[in-house]
């Protein structure tokens, strides 16, 4: 198991039932880079990885 794993399966067993919108998620990525500026290279990377899934699908289907 990753490091990153424990917090993950933290989220998971916390909030897990939880039903959020996108729009409160990225509020809540903005919130976290505010607090943390370093960790803002890595939040942005997997803002654009969420926000581009689906074009990885398309891509795979050409």
């Amino acid at each position: 198991m990753y490091y990153t794993d424990r917090g993950i399966e933290e989220l998971e067993q916390r909030r897990g039932e939880d039903e959020v919108t996108l729009a409160w998620l990225a509020e809540q990525l903005r919130v976290f880079t505010d607090l943390h500026p370093e960790f803002e290279t890595p939040v942005e990377r997997l803002a654009t990885w969420l926000a581009r899934l689906d074009d990885d699908v398309d891509d795979l289907e050409d």
